[in-house]
């Protein structure tokens, strides 16, 4: 008996690993996907992934969208460009037409001989004239033989009708008297009434070498006279030089 026993084969033992043993992928599930069917949260990541794809649809769309106006306003602008020309080309026609001559010479010989050269000398001489303008306004004043300039003067010596002065005095042609430049005179004028001019009554001492020398008194005023020029009464010009001669070189000084 217990032969019969041993004579049968036992079967292999199988090991099998308990379930808290088993390796296992660590899903990390949400929050919501604890609670939710996993069916609904494979329709969840379906309806996610088809919106996500609609918007990036949405986006490009945007991007045509946003880049078509750009790509007008472009060719509006490279149409714009060509039409301004045009209208440029147009006016200069108007002013200048092609088929016509100008002195004889066609348009382009006219602007190429004629016109750029007179350009050209504009644009030298005019800040030129510019420059010799300024420096004689800022530099005249000083230059001008005022009272207050004490140096000795060069000028013409000529002389005049006498009668009413510009001081408003009366005198004859034996007085000794002189008209001095409208220059100086100007510079000095204030107000209307030349009768109140600072010059009126001043004293002139008036020198020709060999010929001595004669004070006068200012009572008028000379508009032919450079700012150095005297215009005297006969008197005086008779003291300095013959009458006959009519303009001589003298020179001059204030006096006071």
């Amino acid at each position: 008996m217990a032969d019969e026993e041993q004579a049968v084969q036992r079967p292999a033992q199988t090991y099998q690993t308990p379930d808290w043993e088993t390796p296992t992928t660590n899903k990390r599930r949400s929050f919501f996907g604890r609670f939710a069917p996993a069916s609904a949260t494979h329709n969840h990541n379906t309806t996610s992934e088809e919106g996500y794809a609609k918007e990036n649809t949405s986006n490009d769309s945007d991007r045509v969208y946003s880049a078509a106006p750009a790509a007008g306003a472009t060719a509006t602008t490279a149409a714009a460009t060509p039409k301004t020309h045009t209208s440029l080309h147009a006016r200069f026609d108007a002013l200048l037409p092609p088929n016509k001559t100008y002195a004889g010479l066609s348009r382009k010989r006219f602007l190429l001989f004629v016109a750029l050269p007179l350009a050209i000398l504009l644009l030298l001489v005019l800040p030129l004239a510019l420059g010799l303008g300024l420096s004689k306004r800022s530099g005249g004043k000083e230059d001008l033989p005022l009272p207050t300039n004490q140096e000795v003067h060069t000028g013409d010596l000529t002389y005049y009708d006498v009668g009413l002065g510009a001081c408003g005095q009366t005198h004859g042609d034996s007085d000794m008297i002189v008209s001095v430049s409208h220059y100086i005179w100007d510079e000095v004028q204030s107000g209307g009434n030349p009768n109140n001019n600072p010059l009126c009554g001043k004293k002139i001492r008036v020198r020709r070498d060999g010929e001595g020398s004669v004070d006068v008194t200012v009572v008028d005023r000379c508009t032919g006279c450079e700012p150095t020029d005297l215009d005297l009464s006969p008197a005086v010009f008779e003291r300095l030089a013959d009458k006959d001669e009519g303009r001589v070189t003298g020179t001059w000084s204030w006096l006071d």
